[in-house]
């Protein structure tokens, strides 16, 4: 059983934007591991009032790129032994492929289902990606 306070061996997405760690646990598909995983939904939180946090009992691989595009201000802790061995911050990615699909009804991601849908970073202060393709414009939230 997997203890809310402390963690021997795993993983801590910690900042999440209080209200978006289901979205996180349905992209990163948490449902399908064979460990513990915790949801921890509208902690108190000094720097943004309040946050969500999600604590895996193993290490696995996080695609940092998808959590970036969800929400910059999260933060990912390695633990081992009970502590922190590594602190990952995150950014906004350059790219991402397959995580938000295109709205234009005529951009060739529509006709071609087989191709990746491919958003680039054009404004990274307002958090603009642009479809690849058409380069329609996505806005992440």
């Amino acid at each position: 059983m997997l203890n809310i306070d402390s963690l021997e061996k795993g993983v801590v997405i910690d900042h999440i934007e209080s209200g978006k760690s289901m979205e996180i646990y349905r992209v990163l598909e948490l449902d399908k591991l064979d460990c513990s995983v915790a949801i921890i939904k509208n902690a108190r939180s000094k720097k943004s009032g309040r946050k969500d946090i999600i604590k895996i009992e193993d290490r696995i691989d996080i695609d940092l790129d998808v959590l970036g595009f969800i929400d910059p201000n999260i933060t990912v802790n390695i633990i081992d032994g009970g502590r922190i061995i590594e602190k990952k911050h995150l950014q906004l990615p350059e790219r991402i492929v397959n995580v938000a699909k295109c709205k234009n009804p005529r951009c060739i991601t529509s006709v071609e289902q087989e191709l990746d849908h491919v958003f680039v970073l054009t404004d990274a202060e307002k958090g603009v990606y642009r479809c690849l393709y058409c380069e329609q414009e996505y806005k992440r939230g």
